[in-house]
């Protein structure tokens, strides 16, 4: 092989053509990788830079950095959401504790990763609203049907609104499975997580309470 072939292999790379879709697709991926290290006080300037582009062909696949960002978040939250979470969760065949168990198995492994928890404590810092929208749909598509399976198992009305209590509870389960990921991706107090042990013990400390918080809940109920 001669000097100059290496550089032309290298020159055909960079010039080769993605289709559209594909390279901007490659660009969400880069946005991603960098969102999560530097945050999102960077211009698309610097941000063309550290992606090894120009700003300009941001700008002819996204209308502004907001709408980039917004790419971001289908891509890092949106497009991983699993519809079989929802569907092992509300499974009536099987006890509500061996359900808990094997969403949270199947759930953690997508969340818990460097990039998916950087960029949403970098959201929250800066006030984005990707911490709003992903909260707002983990509530709706997970802990609450998870309040309504509770009141199944229990043999409650599963057909008027969840109380404050009961989804508060179902949070305070949700939230300690998260912290075990803050500690290792965020605080890096330690060096790996037994997150089987930790999502046993929220499950089974929310199994163990949530029978005296739906009782008092259906006191207060008025009929």
């Amino acid at each position: 092989m001669t000097d100059s072939e290496p550089k032309a292999a290298a020159k055909t790379r960079r010039t080769t053509r993605l289709p559209p879709e594909e390279r901007k697709q490659m660009l969400v991926q880069k946005a991603a990788d960098f969102f999560s290290k530097e945050g999102f006080d960077a211009g698309t300037r610097v941000l063309a830079e550290q992606m090894g582009i120009t700003q300009p062909l941001i700008y002819r696949y996204f209308d502004s950095k907001d709408d980039l960002i917004n790419e971001v978040y289908r891509h890092v939250y949106v497009s991983q959401w699993q519809d079989s979470w929802a569907e092992t969760l509300t499974d009536r065949t099987r006890p509500l504790r061996g359900r808990l168990l094997d969403f949270y198995a199947a759930y953690c492994p997508v969340v818990f990763n460097e990039r998916w928890m950087r960029i949403f404590f970098f959201a929250g810092l800066k006030g984005l609203d990707i911490n709003s929208r992903y909260i707002q749909r983990v509530a709706d598509l997970l802990l609450t049907p998870i309040c309504h399976e509770m009141r199944a198992e229990l043999g409650y009305k599963t057909d008027v609104p969840i109380t404050e209590d009961e989804l508060e509870l179902v949070w305070l389960m949700h939230g300690t499975v998260f912290y075990q990921g803050v500690r290792e991706k965020i605080y890096r107090s330690v060096e790996a997580v037994n997150y089987d042990f930790a999502v046993r013990t929220a499950v089974d400390m929310y199994l163990r309470v949530a029978p005296e918080v739906l009782a008092r809940a259906v006191r207060k109920r008025p009929d």
